[in-house]
């Protein structure tokens, strides 16, 4: 049977965050996207111009009629724009057993534009948090869902500590915020914390990558790995993602999903080939190659 996962979160029109990466992702997983999108932005590299919510009972509806028909997998989700939609997403989760959950808790865009109404945050923290197998939020989200200041590496451990207090069941809090020549992400599940890191790559070509992450965890969460295993593999896609960024239009690029497939299918060079491999196994994002 084919692996099934569902994106609950909002469009973004340059393609490179929101529902069109989370399918990018999930495709070149090998893992079959389905969507209920819950706002529509007109974005591009240089911002966010305008946001348009979706009216809540029509972001049910559109939960209803996928997993009532075709089935439901892993799901996540990512932008949810305000406490009515949050509310129903909520319900929707509880209703139709839509797990494992990955809940990345978008709230601002990179270029600084609110993409979650400011009396969401309780709502968010009341009614999703609980839910979430794991929440992926980055420094400032941690920030703003817990109230407090985060400034170092333990305050990190403490923080993700503190959503699993809260009722998540794991936590990968990203540490892309924070300064260090090293990029440090905390990942807990309630009885151990790892640390996640690698090279702080220098480029400001960064759009979408929170979306493609924890769309990553769902594809590998879908494909049968184990949680441990799902985010690490995740944290090994973003990272190849980031290093082969795409440098579009006047500001941020986006992350590149494609880089994870195999090279002759992006028509690398045959220098680029030999010197990369897909990951520390050798082998693409599913059980074996793809």
């Amino acid at each position: 049977m084919v692996a099934l996962a569902l994106s609950i979160a909002g469009s973004d029109s340059s393609g490179g965050a929101g529902i069109q990466a989370d399918l990018k992702t999930f495709t070149v997983f090998g893992v079959y996207g389905m969507t209920a999108v819950t706002a529509l932005t007109a974005q591009n590299t240089c911002g966010v111009e305008d946001v348009l919510a979706v009216p809540a009972k029509f972001v049910e509806a559109q939960i209803r009629v996928v997993v009532t028909d075709i089935g439901s997998g892993p799901t996540k989700t990512g932008m949810l724009a305000n406490a009515e939609i949050i509310e129903v997403v909520a319900a929707a989760v509880r209703r139709y057993g839509l797990e494992p959950l990955v809940v990345d808790p978008v709230m601002v865009a990179q270029s600084g534009a609110p993409l979650l109404e400011p009396d969401a945050v309780e709502t968010l923290r009341r009614c999703l948090l609980p839910l979430a197998t794991v929440l992926t939020p980055n420094v400032p989200e941690a920030e703003a869902l817990l109230g407090e200041r985060i400034c170092s590496v333990d305050d990190m451990r403490g923080a993700a500590r503190a959503f699993i207090s809260l009722g998540a069941r794991s936590c990968l809090l990203k540490g892309g915020h924070l300064e260090g020549e090293r990029a440090v992400d905390v990942f807990d599940d309630g009885s151990q914390s790892v640390l996640l890191e690698g090279p702080r790559l220098p480029t400001r070509h960064t759009h979408g990558t929170g979306c493609q992450l924890s769309a990553a965890i769902v594809a590998a969460l879908a494909k049968g790995h184990e949680l441990h295993s799902a985010v690490h593999l995740a944290k090994q896609f973003i990272q190849r993602a980031i290093e082969k960024a795409l440098p579009l239009g006047q500001g941020c690029g986006p992350a590149n999903p494609l880089a994870w497939l195999p090279e002759a299918a992006v028509g690398r060079t045959d220098e680029a080939r030999s010197t990369e491999g897909f990951s520390s196994g050798g082998s693409g994002p599913g059980r074996g190659s793809l």
